[in-house]
């Protein structure tokens, strides 16, 4: 049975995992560099590309090291598996334009960020 107290920090982390794999299915359509929408071309937004692939990884890193100590293991890789595997349903809802640009970008890794620091203020409460 899962512990009351950990039911906050897993949406949270389900959350996470759903913006992070949302995110790499986004920015995963701008590669090879021939494929990138002409916004993204640029040198700034090359930069923006790199950046939300950076600031994802580091969400990533620091969400499960909180997830691992807030998070029974098996509710972490059912919340976690289950947003993965959705994610692409979900990116379907959104239009291209909004994935195809620079909005879809700023957007996951946003609510990436957003999340990994309530996680983070979960872990420093705990």
């Amino acid at each position: 049975m899962l512990p009351l107290e950990a039911v906050p920090p897993l949406a949270l982390f389900t959350g996470l995992m759903l913006a992070l794999s949302l995110q790499a299915l986004a920015a995963s359509g701008h590669f090879p560099r021939e494929h990138r929408a002409p916004a993204l071309a640029s040198g700034f937004g090359a930069a923006l590309l790199y950046g939300a692939i950076v600031l994802a990884a580091l969400c990533l890193i620091a969400g499960v090291a909180a997830a691992w100590r807030l998070i029974p293991w098996y509710a972490a890789v059912i919340g976690g598996g289950g947003a993965i595997l959705i994610a692409p349903l979900v990116l379907q809802k959104f239009s291209d334009r909004f994935v195809d640009g620079r909005a879809a970008l700023m957007t996951f890794g946003g609510l990436a960020l957003v999340l990994t620091l309530l996680l983070m203020l979960l872990l420093a409460r705990a």
